[in-house]
């Protein structure tokens, strides 16, 4: 296997070996479902007014959107998908995922929370990383007014130094846990502060190897010129690099606010711009690798090929610590589960937390599936092909 850089992403038995038939019977209805935008729409829409009438549907999604997605409401609940992973040598990255609320007390709650997934990764290969979202700790709109350089009153002060404190108290705890931690990208309009924040935590903790990850959305047109000119403000602090990529997930809300407000729109014209950029992102990152530990955050098949080649080509281990391969649970087995029979570090991103308050995520999901060409008509394929090889006992 060391000498064939080429893994393969159509193999379903690898892909789904860890679902049972009914479990993918039941992903194929959800990706059947996903595939009709028309259909997806009016569902989500009707999940979402449901549960604001307090209708009792919660039961419904949870046996359905929220398993397939989801590891459960609570860490502990989502043992049983940790271990599960595991087995097949995938790592777990909890993610608690719930959005839109925006007071102190579920700020504090949030934090307390990502603590708490540091604590269960300490010592336990299966769950190499945790994750946060800025704004999960601290307003939007302060983020928007920080970056705008907006006149801060002093309540706004004394917020904006809970943000920091709690950013802080996140990433001294995986540097003492020795739980590496990723820092989610955002909107454009509040990215510059959270960037700041995470190249001093790097500045802080990033001294012996890579523990805080900062994350680039390479659709940017300036991203990989961001990434660039990072790494080399890191290189002379003499500190460990970390950076997660991903092509980006709000192409939409961008090219909108860049319509509205009317300025230039930040995301490249095309998507073999996007490409281009996120695979010579890879290629950068594998050519510093002495200093930069790379997660590669995709279900663009191409690149996590290109990334498994540049890993060959370079002569290094399939499993080179400083190198990995992230994928969504629910989504992209086929490289998931391939990639990690082959022997690269592989690690799911596992959301969890009360359904009400993950169906937000969900339902992003589910808007991306649908907006990402061919994204779910590629799972349901992958799937049915699977039921079809199942059913002929092969």
């Amino acid at each position: 296997m060391e000498s064939d850089p080429i893994v393969r992403f159509d193999d379903t038995a690898v892909a789904f070996s860890y679902k049972s038939d009914s479990q993918l019977k039941k992903a194929h209805l959800i990706f059947s479902l996903v595939n009709h935008p028309l259909i997806s729409s009016v569902a989500t829409s009707l999940a979402k007014v449901s549960l604001n009438l307090r209708l009792p549907v919660k039961g419904l999604i949870r046996s359905t959107v929220f398993e397939h997605f989801c590891g459960g409401e609570t860490i502990d609940q989502s043992d049983k998908t940790i271990q599960n992973l595991s087995k097949f040598k995938i790592g777990t990255i909890l993610d608690y995922s719930i959005e839109g609320e925006e007071t102190e007390a579920v700020f504090d709650q949030t934090a307390k929370e990502i603590i708490g997934t540091i604590e269960k990764a300490k010592g336990n290969p299966a769950i190499p990383f945790s994750v946060f979202k800025v704004t999960g700790l601290g307003a939007f709109d302060l983020l928007e007014k920080i970056q705008a350089k907006g006149n801060l009153s002093e309540e706004e002060k004394s917020a904006w130094g809970r943000v920091q404190d709690r950013v802080d108290r996140i990433c001294k705890k995986a540097f003492s846990s020795g739980v590496r931690v990723l820092i989610d990208a955002e909107d454009s309009w509040i990215q510059n502060p959270i960037d700041e924040m995470a190249y001093a935590m790097m500045q802080k903790y990033n001294g012996e190897k890579a523990i805080v990850f900062n994350t680039f959305q390479m659709y940017r047109a300036d991203m990989l010129g961001n990434l660039k000119s990072a790494f080399a403000v890191a290189t002379k602090q003499n500190i460990f690099f970390g950076a997660k990529l991903v092509r980006g997930a709000y192409m939409e809300k961008e090219a909108a606010r860049a319509l509205k407000m009317i300025y230039p729109n930040p995301i490249h014209p095309s998507k073999e711009a996007t490409d281009k950029a996120f695979n010579d992102g890879l290629q950068f990152c594998v050519d510093n690798k002495d200093r930069i530990s790379l997660m590669c955050g995709s279900h663009n098949e191409f690149s996590n090929q290109f990334l498994a080649s540049l890993i060959h080509q370079k002569g290094l281990k399939h499993n080179d610590p400083h190198i990995w391969f992230a994928q969504l649970l629910g989504m992209s087995d086929n490289i998931s589960f391939n990639l990690a029979k082959a022997g690269y570090n592989v690690a799911k991103y596992v959301p969890y937390g009360p359904v009400e308050s993950v169906m937000p995520y969900l339902l992003r999901r589910a808007a991306e599936n649908t907006s990402v060409a061919g994204q779910s008509s590629r799972e349901l394929l992958l799937i049915r092909k699977e039921l079809k090889r199942r059913r002929n006992g092969r």
